[in-house]
């Protein structure tokens, strides 16, 4: 049974690794950037960034915040592309959402939003396991990101630049994504919250 369960494991985390390979590589044909271009931009090496292109590695929340800068797009939108020869809709149901695991840090998100639906704002359910903790060099980006948090349940503390914001049920902090991030949980209990994200071209 374990062994089966770890089997549909890797096969989810295989599917996800090809969607993210598809995405980073459509937007940076979108581009133009090259494999050299992108590493300079967003501060990842050349190989990496090949291997997450070919499907090869499970890169990690800090690695793909990375990306998502230099790629000029929010982190969410690395996930959510359109399915192939899918359109659009409005609604998503949650058996639909697509769901992935930092390798890392241990904590999953969810992308609640439609895939590819045209709209500036992106829905992510996040549950962060007790003690985790995820430093994210945020910055860089041509547009403005502008982020939510709302917290469902737990405690969570964010350092946005120097200042420390310790949040607990119910609370909700609004950020620019302009300066370093950092999420970690001090308790003993998983957390769990709600990411609203809006991105602004050019602001």
């Amino acid at each position: 049974m374990l062994e089966e369960a770890k089997s549909s494991e890797e096969v989810a985390d295989s599917g996800i690794n090809r969607r993210i390979a598809d995405r980073v590589r459509e937007l940076r044909a979108t581009r133009g950037y090259t494999l050299d271009a992108l590493a300079t931009r967003c501060g990842v090496s050349r190989s990496m960034i090949s291997m997450i292109e070919r499907g090869a590695a499970s890169p990690t929340a800090v690695v793909l915040e990375k990306l998502a800068a230099g790629l000029d797009v929010s982190l969410a939108s690395l996930f959510g592309g359109e399915q192939e020869g899918t359109p659009s809709e409005p609604l998503v149901r949650r058996a639909q959402q697509l769901k992935w695991r930092d390798p890392e840090s241990g904590y999953t998100r969810r992308n609640l939003s439609p895939p590819g639906w045209p709209s500036p704002i992106q829905l992510v359910e996040v549950n962060f396991p007790p003690g985790a903790r995820v430093a994210y060099e945020t910055g860089g980006r041509e547009s403005t990101v502008h982020q939510q948090v709302w917290v469902m349940s737990g405690r969570i503390d964010i350092v946005l630049g120097t200042e420390l914001h310790a949040l607990q049920q119910g609370d909700c902090l609004a950020m620019r994504l302009n300066q370093p991030l950092i999420f970690s949980n001090p308790t003993s209990s998983a957390a769990r919250y709600i990411l609203a994200l809006c991105n602004v071209p050019g602001a």
